[in-house]
C-alpha cells in the first residue's frame, strides 16, 4: 500500500470525515473514507501519532463478583446497547481525570481504585482512528443515573450468571461483550 494523501470532507462538531487515496499493491488507486475526532489531519503519520480520545471505564465491585455496565440508547444503531462506561477525554485532563468524571457523571458512583491500565486501543478500525485508553478498577456508591439529558443511559451491576445470560440474547459494543466473555470464564 503507498500512502497518497490526506483530504477533509466534512467537519462536524465531534467528528470529521476525510477521505484518505491510495494505491494498491497490484497498482489500483483507490478512496478509504474514514472519520476522526481530529479536525486538522494533514500526513499519514498524524492518524496515529496522537493522543487517547477516550477512556473505557471496566469497573468491578469492591468484592469483585459484580461488573458494571450501562444499557445505552445509541443512535447510529438505533437500538439499547450494553456497553462499558466511557467518555471523551476532555482538554486538560489525563485519562485518571476523566475516568472519575466520566463515571460520576454516566452512574453516580465513585471511582475507588484503578487497578490496571490496558494500552491504548482503537474504537473502530474499519472507519476511524479513535483511541481508547481502558481502566480496570473498582467503584463503589449508589447508582444515580446519567446526569446528561442528552443519554439515555442505565447503569447496572451484573452478576456472572446475569452476564452469561444477556451474552445470548442482548446487544453489546464489541470490547464489552469480549471483556464480559472471558470474565464469565474466570470462575
Amino acid at each position: 500500500m503507498e500512502f497518497k494523501g490526506i483530504v477533509k470532507k466534512d467537519q462536524g462538531r465531534f467528528i470529521t470525515r476525510y477521505d484518505l487515496t491510495y494505491k494498491t499493491e497490484d497498482g489500483f488507486d483507490k478512496v478509504y473514507e474514514m472519520i476522526s475526532r481530529d479536525n486538522d489531519i494533514k500526513s499519514f503519520e498524524e492518524l496515529h501519532d496522537r493522543p487517547a480520545d477516550a477512556v473505557v471505564l471496566i469497573m468491578h465491585s469492591e468484592d469483585g463478583e459484580r461488573i458494571l455496565i450501562n444499557k445505552e440508547f445509541r443512535l447510529a444503531p438505533g437500538e439499547w446497547v450494553f456497553n462499558f462506561p466511557a467518555g471523551l477525554i476532555d482538554p486538560g485532563e489525563d485519562y485518571k481525570m476523566a475516568a472519575e468524571r466520566e463515571l460520576r457523571e454516566e452512574t453516580g458512583l465513585q471511582l475507588v481504585e484503578i487497578e490496571d491500565v490496558i494500552a491504548e486501543s482503537y474504537s473502530a478500525v474499519g472507519f476511524s482512528n479513535e483511541k481508547n485508553i481502558c481502566v480496570v478498577g473498582c467503584c463503589r456508591g449508589e447508582i444515580t443515573g446519567s446526569d446528561s439529558s442528552l443519554e439515555e443511559i442505565e447503569a447496572g451491576w451484573y452478576t456472572r450468571d446475569e452476564v452469561r445470560e444477556l451474552l445470548k440474547t442482548e446487544k453489546f459494543a464489541a470490547r464489552t461483550q469480549a471483556y464480559c466473555y472471558m470474565w464469565v470464564k474466570t470462575k
